[in-house]
């Protein structure tokens, strides 16, 4: 039996926001979209991470206590697409890690976003969560050494093998776009 979050106000306006930018991003993920669709994704990125970073500085990492599973998602969702503002990206990173430890957030979420903070500074990506489009379709990321050792490192933070991430995102990319409901975005998804 889960409890009411401390801040439903906060988790409902980190659900909201966390959803317009999953229906926008999913949209644009299956199509070659104009420069000013991919721009007008970025700001709203923009404007929400500063809303993240206010969040956070109110009240620390909004972890499942604070504002529920639902919007402990979304926090994690607005940080991972805070690519404009690495050093929220980076801060969220660090009090999610933390939020982990305490067992309020959940460690696969975290390493999707330390493997973006080391993606956008860049670094080589430590449990293969980044993809990228390529002419083929997605393609991983660069990743951190020795690559044989990418699906223990996958598995020790409760992530499926690479290889089965991949195939699951491709797939989620030929399926037929569902708009109107909360997709994730093709590369913020949990691979």
């Amino acid at each position: 039996m889960s409890t009411a979050p401390m801040h439903p106000y906060l988790a409902r306006e980190l659900i909201a926001r966390a959803e317009r930018a999953d229906e926008h991003w999913a949209r644009l993920a299956r199509m070659q979209p104009a420069d000013q669709l991919v721009g007008a994704g970025r700001h709203m990125d923009h404007v929400n991470a500063a809303f993240l970073a206010r969040a956070v500085a109110d009240y620390g990492w909004p972890g499942v206590p604070l504002v529920g599973e639902e919007g402990a998602r979304a926090a994690w969702r607005l940080a991972l697409r805070a690519d404009t503002r690495a050093d929220i990206q980076r801060l969220a990173s660090r009090l999610m890690q933390e939020a982990v430890d305490r067992g309020t957030a959940s460690l696969r979420q975290w390493a999707h976003l330390y493997d973006r903070c080391l993606v956008n500074a860049d670094l080589p990506q430590l449990y293969g969560t980044q993809y990228r489009l390529g002419p083929d379709g997605p393609e991983l990321q660069r990743v951190s050494k020795p690559v044989g050792d990418l699906d223990a490192r996958r598995a020790a933070v409760g992530l499926p093998p690479a290889g089965l991430a991949l195939r699951r995102l491709r797939d989620r990319l030929a399926a037929e776009p569902c708009f109107g409901t909360a997709v994730p975005a093709v590369l913020v998804g949990e691979a």
